[in-house]
């Protein structure tokens, strides 16, 4: 039985750190910019029409990020 990869480990693996990652269907895609992760969000619309993608950014480990 093949194990599907939720957001949960995206968020432990290390090596996607400092990526915007899009999850869907259990496949991980990875882009360095926003353009190129809306590149990926297109795609994955076409390639999964009934699947809810989940986007995030991870930021590097010693990353501060400001709120306004």
């Amino acid at each position: 039985m093949i194990k599907k990869v939720t957001m949960a480990d995206v968020f432990k693996n290390s090596r996607y750190r400092g990526k915007h990652v899009v999850l869907v269907s259990g496949e991980v895609y990875t882009a360095k910019t926003g353009e190129g992760a809306a590149k990926i969000l297109e795609k994955v619309r076409k390639e999964h029409p009934r699947s809810t993608p989940e986007v995030a950014y991870l930021p590097k480990a010693h990353s501060l990020i400001l709120w306004m």
